[in-house]
């Protein structure tokens, strides 16, 4: 059985993502998708909110799909779930400079695991949790880059913190 994983934080899940987990699906026998904490980044959601967005956002999806959290190298994650390959996702070359190096760094790690990148299709390209985060806080309308799901989380989040429009 070929199993990968695609990793990442997820916060929130986009219809970036959501294309490349549906291409990558179609790679595997099992698709393991680890939400995981990075500790550059402050997310707006917890791990166990984004887990539950990611599940509810797989669930029409056709294969195996499985959620899991983990908080480890990615390279002990693959293991920990039998991967064998590791699936990226690819918006940009500033994308590509970034994720050749980590797959190189998890090689040495563990040269039994392949890394395979995706490109997002041309019209998510520009999509990035970060950016859709940014916009809605600022008032702007992030319909184009999520599923209505995710936007009312969002939104919901935005109201809770009181800094939309600020």
């Amino acid at each position: 059985m070929r199993i990968g994983v695609y990793p990442g934080t997820f916060d929130p899940i986009t219809l970036g993502h959501l294309s490349i987990i549906r291409r990558g699906a179609k790679l595997v026998d099992r698709l393991v998708i680890g939400v995981t904490t990075n500790p550059s980044k402050s997310p707006m959601f917890t791990v166990d909110e984004r887990m539950a967005s990611v599940r509810r956002e797989v669930e029409p999806l056709s294969g195996d799909i499985e959620v899991v959290s983990f908080n480890s190298l990615l390279m002990d994650f693959a293991d920990r779930e039998g991967a064998s390959i590791i699936v990226r996702g690819l918006r940009a070359v500033a994308d590509f400079e970034y994720e050749y190096q980590m797959a190189g760094m998890n090689q040495q790690l563990n040269d039994r695991v392949e890394t395979v990148f995706l490109m997002a299709d041309a019209a998510l390209q520009p999509i990035a949790s970060k950016l859709v985060k940014e916009i809605a806080l600022f008032g702007g309308d992030i319909a184009k880059f999520v599923t209505p799901g995710v936007r009312a989380e969002v939104l919901d989040r935005i109201g809770q913190t009181g800094r939309r429009g600020e």
